[in-house]
This record gives C-alpha cells, sequence and structure tokens, in this order.
C-alpha cells in the first residue's frame, strides 16, 4: 500500500504508559491521534425519508493488522448540517468504534426532513473527517417530477484507476446503487490478460494472496478504500449496496463453493467475508451479519415516481447447471425446482409489485436477466452464461410472469463487465416484451475495453431483443420522470492511466408504458 505508516504513530495524547494502564474501557474523544485516523474516508448509505447511515473506520496504520488502533472501543463523535459549511447542526452524538467490528462506524440517523441534502463528518478531538453528503428520500407517495441517480460496480483495483467515480461524484446523483464486485478476492495477477488472451497492462497489484479469512478480506477493503477517487463517489452521495459474487469468492451460491469444499468449511470462509463487507459498507443494522447469512433484499420508495426493489441473488440460488460458466445449454437449464432468489425473496418481491406504489418499479440485481446466447462463431448449439438467469429457465419465466402487463419495469444490472440494453421477453426471449434492462459496465474490472468487443455483431445477430451493448468503463446515469426513463451510459477511454475524460456512449430511453428501448 502506498503512504503507509508505522502503527507506533497512533495515540499521541496519552502521556506516558501509566496513564494508559487506568485508561477506562472506552478511550475517550479528547484523545489525539498522532496519525490521522479517517485514512478510509466516509461514506452514507440506505437513504430513506428521514435519514440514512452514515459510515467511518477508525485506521490511522493500514499497514497494521488492526489499522493501527487499540483492542479496545473508541468513541467517535458525529455531527449532521443542513448546510454545506455545517454550521447548522441538526443532529450529533456518539458513537462506538469497536475492534470486533476493525473499529468501523455505523450510525442510523433519523428524525431528518424528506427530500433534501445533508452533510456529515466525524470527529475525535480535534481530528475530523473529510465531509459526506447524502440526500434524504422523498416520503413514501410525494409528488415528484423527476429523479436522477447513479449505477456502478466491478470495480477491480489491479485492472484499473477508478477515474470513472471520480466523475460519477460530479454528475450530482441523489443516490448510487451499486450491484457488487466492490472488492475481488483473488491474489495478485502482475502479469494480467485481456478478454482477447493478450497481456494487457498492469496498473496497480492487490496485497496479500487469496482471501479466506476476516483478517484477509479486511486488508483488501482497507487497500481498495484508500482510493480518492472512490472516497470522493462516496462522499457525494449516498449508496445502496448489495454484493455480488467476488465479495466472497467468483461465482458462489449458496453454501457452495468453486472446489466443492464441504458446505460447513465454505460456510466458515462466507461468514468472515460478510462480517468485513458489513465492517466496510454504510448498512443498517438490519443486515448486521448472523448465523444463517445476511438480509441483504429491501426495498425503497422514492416517493410517488420509484419503487426501488434490491435483490440477493447469491444466497438463495440453487447449483450453475451444466457446470458453470459460458457453456452449451444442458438440462439443467430447464429445471423446474430450480432458484436464483428463493420462493421467500419471490414472494416478497410479488408483494411489492402488486401494491402498484409508484409510477416506475426499479428491480436493482446482480446477473443479466437476458437469456443471451453467447456465440460467437459457429458453434451449433446455443452458448449461455451459466451464472446469470440466462441458466435459469423456470426462476426467469416466473420473475417475467410477475412483471407482465406493469409495463413500467427497468431492470438494473451488472456483473458483465459491458453495458448491454434490452427487452425483456417471455418464452426465452422469444414471446413478448414485459420489462427492459440495462446493464452497466464496470467501473475498472476487465482492463480499457473497446467501443464494442470482438463479434459483437454475431452476438446481436443472435439475440433479437438485445438492442445495444458497448465495451468501455464506466457507470449508468439514469434520469427519471414520470413520462420517461433515460439511461446514459457513461465511459471512459482508458483505465489504464489516471485522469481520462468522461463521454456518453449511448442514451437509453424507456417511455412509460412501453418495455421498448429507443436509442440516442
Amino acid at each position: 500500500m502506498t503512504n503507509a505508516i508505522s502503527r507506533r504513530t497512533l495515540i499521541g495524547s496519552i502521556a506516558a504508559g501509566s496513564a494508559l494502564m487506568t485508561a477506562p474501557a472506552i478511550l475517550r474523544a479528547q484523545q489525539l491521534f498522532v496519525a490521522y485516523p479517517f485514512r478510509l474516508g466516509v461514506a452514507a448509505g440506505d437513504p430513506a425519508a428521514d435519514g440514512f447511515v452514515i459510515w467511518t473506520r477508525l485506521c490511522p496504520d493500514p499497514q497494521d493488522a488492526h489499522g493501527g488502533m487499540p483492542m479496545a472501543p473508541v468513541d467517535v463523535d458525529w455531527e449532521v448540517a443542513s448546510d454545506k459549511a455545517m454550521r447548522t447542526i441538526v443532529a450529533k452524538g456518539t458513537a462506538k468504534a469497536r475492534p470486533e467490528l476493525a473499529h468501523s462506524v455505523h450510525v442510523e440517523v433519523a428524525g431528518l426532513q424528506p427530500a433534501r441534502p445533508y452533510w456529515y463528518r466525524f470527529s475525535i478531538g480535534r481530528e475530523r473527517s473529510m465531509r459526506g453528503k447524502a440526500m434524504t428520500l422523498p416520503a413514501p407517495g410525494a409528488s415528484v417530477d423527476a429523479l436522477r441517480f447513479a449505477v456502478a460496480g466491478c470495480q477491480n483495483y489491479e485492472d484499473g484507476w477508478y477515474t470513472a467515480y471520480r466523475h460519477l461524484a460530479h454528475d450530482d446523483p441523489a443516490f448510487v446503487y451499486h450491484y457488487g464486485d466492490y472488492i475481488y478476492e483473488g491474489r495478485s495477477a502482475p502479469v494480467p490478460f485481456g478478454y482477447d488472451g493478450l497481456p494487457r497492462p498492469f496498473v496497480r497489484a492487490h496485497e496479500g494472496q487469496l482471501l479466506y479469512s476476516i483478517e484477509d478480506y479486511r486488508r483488501r477493503y482497507t487497500q481498495i478504500k484508500l482510493d480518492p477517487d472512490l472516497q470522493a463517489a462516496h462522499a457525494a452521495a449516498a449508496w445502496f449496496l448489495t454484493p455480488d459474487d467476488h465479495e466472497v469468492e467468483n461465482n458462489w451460491v449458496g453454501l457452495i463453493d468453486r472446489d466443492n469444499n464441504p458446505a460447513e468449511i465454505f460456510a466458515l470462509r462466507r461468514a468472515a467475508a460478510f462480517q468485513a463487507y458489513y465492517e466496510h459498507m454504510p448498512l443498517r443494522q438490519s443486515s448486521f451479519p448472523a448465523a444463517g447469512g445476511m438480509q441483504l433484499y429491501r426495498r425503497a420508495l422514492y416517493g410517488n415516481l420509484l419503487d426501488l426493489h434490491l435483490l440477493d441473488t447469491r444466497q438463495f440460488r440453487t447449483d450453475q447447471p451444466c457446470d458453470d460458466g459460458f457453456k452449451t445449454v444442458c438440462a439443467g437449464v430447464s429445471d423446474p425446482k430450480a432458484q436464483v432468489i428463493g420462493e421467500a425473496q419471490e414472494a416478497w418481491l410479488d408483494r411489492n409489485l402488486k401494491q402498484k406504489a409508484a409510477r416506475w418499479n426499479a428491480i436493482a440485481q446482480q446477473i443479466m436477466v437476458m437469456p443471451l446466447d453467447r456465440r460467437t462463431g459457429d458453434e451449433p448449439e446455443v452458448i449461455r452464461n451459466m451464472d446469470s438467469w440466462g441458466a435459469y429457465d423456470a426462476p426467469r419465466e416466473r420473475l417475467l410472469a410477475r412483471v407482465k402487463g406493469l409495463n413500467n419495469v427497468v431492470v438494473l444490472t451488472g456483473d458483465e463487465h459491458q453495458n448491454f440494453a434490452g427487452e425483456l421477453r417471455q418464452r426465452q426471449g422469444t414471446g413478448d416484451a414485459v420489462a427492459v434492462e440495462f446493464v452497466s459496465t464496470s467501473i475498472s474490472s476487465g482492463g480499457d475495453g473497446a467501443d464494442k468487443r470482438a463479434n459483437t455483431d454475431r452476438i446481436i445477430a443472435r439475440n433479437p431483443f438485445l438492442k445495444y451493448t458497448g465495451d468501455r468503463r464506466g457507470y449508468l446515469l439514469c434520469d427519471v420522470t414520470a413520462a420517461t426513463w433515460q439511461s446514459r451510459c457513461r465511459v471512459v477511454p482508458m483505465v489504464s492511466e489516471k485522469g481520462a475524460p468522461v463521454s456518453t456512449a449511448a442514451t437509453i430511453t424507456v417511455e412509460h408504458g412501453r418495455p421498448a428501448l429507443n436509442i440516442g
């Protein structure tokens, strides 16, 4: 890691060892850090009409196993203001940063006014964090004319710089939906290869080996969160976050890993990964990791304009058919007992949709719903991504039957490291369109990319429901009104070098009441 500091520089306000011996269990706020304790920045998340979560983690020494912190709780002051200068404080308090949670802090701020910006920060004595901004949501049912928000994820640290996050912050979204792959669990790959099989530019290296223990995962999050562009995006808006696979292990589902380890063994690794994820994300107490996993599917209403349904496509999914990967379709794809989100989550989503609580429904989740035929050559049989909804015919058809007739459903997806936009049609893509899907490209995963990936024309020809694809890195910027949904594919020309400019590769519009795409 860069700019490392020694844990010896941690706390300078305790005059001598005898004073430390007599200090109370909770280290008081008047103590001063010689090294800056808010190295990992701040974040807000899960906004509601009356508040949001604010987060930080004390980490004066990122290279130390415990962040350079003592093994005791530490009091952290927090405050929320109604103005950017932080002159009008509307809420404040003290939270405990506990060693059991890597000295992270999750404060659920409530009692605020709806549909307005607030600013927040943390402090310990004279040490003060950077300032973050978060918007509260409009009250459920309140009349709302317009909304802008961003969709981002897949940020492999080694694959490139997070320049796109800096641009996202300047686009001033009301909130960000992060669809997962916040970290990648692999060891360093100093000779990276592109999708064409050729070496691509080396950018920066992961610290440590393949992640297994809580210490491994914490170390990776620490490294990632030191990135200033990522910190800028967190400080610019509140985030709704859901993990995908790389927060634990590539393509895991339920208690099944890629190496076919016993379920009870993989459960230990998953528990460590979930704890580290919670420690580093602005999540509510309702998502606190427990023995059975984490509660990650949830809902948010943006006035009468948007009903946001955040799904979990990992914990309740049955094993990928056809031995996973990009494979020729086998009998397992049509298994009627297969699950992607599980029965309880399906029922929860069904209840939400039947309420018709807003003008638009957004289903925010991790893996592509469109059943793309992935053949790029003269292969005789259909190939699909077995780690997508395309490999689960029965759950996908149930989902599409559930949204049929609403004519206001937009699915937001990640995972693919490309932009895709298409219509969601029943009967394996041959029937009527019932919704649309926007797949956001990656922030950095996959390297620089290109305007179009090789053989894109063949993919489009074999999938008439697919209307657009692009292979640059970036994010989606969504502008929603009562009449239209517009998604802009914001991209950078490279991530192998810092400071790349941003541009809009495509502007795609959906008219309310018509599940069809207009490409601008």
